[in-house]
């Protein structure tokens, strides 16, 4: 029972958010006392384990459904603390108490919002489909959706990836070339699709434009409802939450590559083009995000059945300390750029 139910601990975080937005005052400083304060801290103590679910737990079915409710119960609790966190800064509060709940709900709106939308984007069912887009609103990045099924995953660790970070770049380089390059990329892979179609992409069928309107009619609403002060707040959550989102990105791959071959196509994806991390608290928080070397290789497996490989390469630390180490990039280089060309050297495909 514990192994199905695990994973409503990843509930804490949402709970902090609300605990902020009632408490205000200190507390409005949840999300990052909690995030990178307390989980680096007990994450120092509890490094985690390389154990895999065994196949008859991988195929139970009747656990499935309880994994799947799981993420969908973030929809309504992300809707409901983004309105509950609109309202909160139209009535009259402490300027540091507005800062404290902002950078809060951002950190929120990115680690679970996008985070849970990454991973229902990857069923095939319509459902999580939905919901996974419904999810991205809030952090105005809808065409995640399209660049990074289509896009990130199968360029991964190549120069064709905006998301994949080079080694000896440093993150704000990254920052600017992963949101425009991949904003850019889900128009253009829309596009394509749509040719393939025989659709002109400038038409009704096309995502992208969905998107953009969506977006805007979610903008709309904010003003109708909140009033135009409370437009910047929107925008400034929608920002924090995708920063949170290509940090990750740019420690999932940092300096890893894809070699290519004589045929001028790159090798498979293989476990070892990802940075994997068995850190215990960030594995269920993040709903196993942080086995990621197992979800590019086969990127249809749902959460809780991820596996760790030998092969994989581990960062030393889990999620929120290394993206903290990151935004300090000569600490960074540091850190991992032996760790880079250590782990290309023990591993023969590489060399």
């Amino acid at each position: 029972m514990w192994k199905d139910l695990k994973y409503m601990i990843a509930y804490i975080v949402p709970a902090i958010v609300v605990h902020a937005l009632y408490f205000k005052g200190f507390w409005s400083y949840n999300g990052i006392l909690v995030a990178f304060i307390i989980v680096p801290v007990l994450e120092a103590f509890f490094k985690g384990n390389a154990n895999n679910l065994s196949k008859e737990e991988e195929n139970d079915q009747k656990t499935k459904v309880i994994f799947d409710i799981l993420l969908y119960l973030n929809v309504p609790m992300l809707l409901g603390i983004a309105y509950w966190y609109f309202y909160t800064i139209t009535n009259p509060i402490e300027t540091f108490e507005t800062v404290g709940l902002t950078m809060t709900v951002g950190i929120y709106l990115g680690g679970v919002g996008i985070n849970v939308a990454h991973e229902m984007g990857h069923r095939n069912e319509w459902l999580p489909k939905f919901l996974s887009k419904i999810l991205l609103i809030p952090n105005l990045y809808m065409h995640f959706a399209i660049e990074h099924n289509h896009g990130h995953h199968v360029n991964i660790a190549t120069p064709e990836d905006p998301a994949s970070s080079r080694f000896n770049e440093n993150i704000y380089a990254f920052y600017i070339r992963s949101v425009v390059y991949s904003y850019i990329s889900a128009w253009k892979l829309e596009s394509k699709r749509l040719k393939q179609m025989g659709r002109s992409p400038f038409s009704v069928f096309n995502q992208m434009i969905h998107f953009q309107l969506i977006q805007m009619a979610y903008l709309a609403f904010i003003v109708v409802y909140f009033g135009w002060s409370i437009l910047p707040f929107a925008i400034i959550t929608a920002i924090l939450g995708a920063m949170m989102l290509e940090t990750v990105n740019y420690i999932e791959h940092y300096g890893l590559q894809r070699r290519k071959l004589d045929s001028g196509r790159y090798e498979p994806v293989q476990p070892w083009h990802s940075w994997n991390c068995n850190h215990d608290i960030g594995r269920i928080l993040l709903y196993e995000l942080t086995r990621h070397s197992d979800h590019h290789y086969k990127a249809s497996r749902q959460y809780q059945i991820l596996r760790h490989f030998n092969k994989a390469p581990l960062l030393p630390w889990g999620y929120p300390t290394s993206m903290l180490i990151a935004l300090v990039p000569p600490l960074w280089f540091f850190l991992m750029n032996p760790r880079v060309k250590e782990y290309k050297q023990s591993i023969p495909e590489l060399a």
